[in-house]
């Protein structure tokens, strides 16, 4: 039996309107009408014989066959745009000194790269990981390059890349139990002062009037996930960065966004920034949940 080929534009349009949470608002991203996006999506459900999107009044939702089908779908787009971009784009070459915050999806930060390297072999590429003020810093010593790193709230400086939601996270297994929290200190597990996911959390929990206390601190973040794995402490991460051992503790108040962006003479690298920028947006679209910034 000959399976049919999925067409890369239906998919594309498939995964924007998933990501987008609605035909309209992926026609706007992608310049297309609301009856054009619907009738590529239709095209793609009838070439796959399933129903991929449930359309209510109120929202819309994936189906199962859905969720299985944007997963390989941001797979494939990523895939393509890798192949396009190394068959046409022109050759690029340099040498970049790259900081880049240990929130930023740190489990998936070192294949992007690596991919990056195979893709573009001319550039020379050197990496720092730590903290998003500390190698902000560093550039404005001309020590980095660029940073890509955390922007607090209302700060107009760096250029946003992707905007995450945050996430108080405990142990799958065994965490503190948060009804309790109320009664006694919620234990926190959390990166030194300086930290803006630090100070966003104190200051939800302090407005909530939930009472809490730090005891874990760690210079690493590595440190602190492995304290909530642990069922020490709760602690705050981007949605990306759970891993297996850790769950959302949906219990306690929102914590918002937070807003990534690159600091530094991005307009006068821009020959090395924007394919690596690219790069990494369209591998972390394949695997992870975030947004771009507007």
């Amino acid at each position: 039996m000959r399976y049919p080929d999925l067409d890369i534009d239906l998919l594309r349009c498939f995964a924007t309107v998933a990501e987008q949470g609605g035909f309209t608002a992926a026609g706007g991203v992608l310049g297309l009408t609301q009856s054009a996006v619907s009738l590529k999506i239709k095209r793609l459900e009838d070439l796959l014989r399933k129903r991929l999107l449930e359309r209510t009044s109120r929202r819309l939702r994936l189906t199962r066959d859905g969720e299985m089908l944007l997963a390989y779908a941001r797979r494939l787009l990523a895939l393509n745009d890798e192949a396009v971009r190394r068959m046409i784009a022109p050759p690029v070459r340099g040498h970049l000194r790259l900081g880049v915050a240990d929130h930023f999806v740190p489990q998936h930060l070192a294949p992007i790269l690596a991919r990056f390297a195979r893709t573009y072999p001319d550039v020379q590429l050197e990496v720092e990981v730590g903290r998003s003020h500390e190698l902000r810093a560093a550039c404005e010593r001309g020590a980095l390059d660029l940073v890509i790193g955390k922007r607090r709230d209302g700060e107009t400086t760096g250029t946003p890349i992707w905007t995450e939601t945050l996430a108080w996270t405990t142990a799958r297994e065994g965490g503190p139990h948060i009804e309790a929290s109320r009664n006694a200190p919620l234990p926190l597990a959390m990166l030194p002062p300086g930290c803006m996911f630090r100070d966003r959390a104190l200051a939800t929990l302090s407005r909530a009037n939930i009472p809490h206390e730090i005891v874990y601190t760690s210079a690493s973040l590595l440190g602190v996930i492995a304290a909530a794995e642990a069922g020490l402490a709760i602690t705050v991460l981007g949605r990306s960065t759970l891993t297996a051992g850790l769950r959302e503790a949906t219990a306690l108040p929102s914590l918002g966004t937070a807003e990534m962006a690159i600091f530094g003479d991005a307009e006068g690298r821009s020959a090395l920034v924007e394919p690596l920028v690219g790069f990494i947006r369209e591998s972390l679209a394949a695997t992870v949940a975030l947004r771009p910034a507007a």
